[in-house]
């Protein structure tokens, strides 16, 4: 049985994220040899259909950025969130 690739339409964005968020998510998607829009489109479709999008080895390795980047936020913080 062959995996047949679906064709999708992207398009560019400009959306704002909290800084350390994005700098744990590059090192993710740079760890998997892939790039930020990928990561983020596999993390909304696993989110979509209730499954994790992670598995231990990631998920102790974002834990690692977590700490060295100083993101604290958790997703409790996630409708709390304003400006500084």
């Amino acid at each position: 049985m062959t995996d047949a690739k679906k064709i999708v339409q992207r398009v560019q964005t400009g959306m704002r994220i909290e800084k350390r968020l994005l700098q744990v998510l590059k090192a993710v998607a740079a760890r998997h040899e892939m790039g930020l829009g990928d990561l983020l489109e596999g993390i909304v479709l696993h989110a979509f259909e209730g499954k994790a999008p992670f598995e231990d080895d990631t998920l102790a390795f974002i834990e690692q950025m977590r700490a060295a980047y100083g993101l604290d936020l958790t997703a409790d913080d996630s409708h709390g969130l304003c400006e500084g």
